[in-house]
């Protein structure tokens, strides 16, 4: 079944549509965390950032890369929170990959990325050289 995100690129449900490429679409959340908070999805269905082809994630961070000076512009945005959130468990709502564009202004309230993961790890160094090790390995 085609994801929300599939059918607004269809047509099928309507979007404040802000851009449109080849490979790319982003819009307006219905549900903005911030005024001008946009999302930038790529129009094939991907449920992860790691089911994207190469040339697809770099048609993806090409359009964010353009899209977050004319967001900030817009709303006159003091900066930018560029998130992604890549799976179930990391708090991804919809199935098919989204970037968020959230605008950020001086005073808002929000916190920056680390207060997302509410209590930190206490790991050694050890484990720290392990994890680095490990993702190395599978780069």
């Amino acid at each position: 079944m085609p994801t929300i995100f599939s059918q607004i690129v269809d047509g099928d449900i309507p979007a404040r549509v802000v851009h449109e490429d080849e490979t790319t679409f982003a819009f307006l959340d219905a549900n903005p965390l911030a005024p001008g908070h946009t999302l930038v999805i790529p129009k094939a269905d991907h449920g992860r950032l790691n089911d994207i082809p190469v040339e697809e994630a770099a048609d993806l961070y090409a359009t964010i890369h353009r899209l977050i000076p004319a967001v900030e512009a817009a709303v006159d945005a003091d900066a930018t929170t560029v998130a992604f959130n890549n799976g179930e468990a990391a708090g991804q709502e919809v199935p098919h990959v989204h970037c968020h564009i959230v605008p950020r202004f001086e005073g808002d309230g929000g916190g920056p990325i680390h207060a997302i993961a509410g209590e930190t790890p206490d790991l050694a160094d050890d484990e720290l050289d392990d994890i680095a090790d490990a993702i190395g390995d599978r780069v």
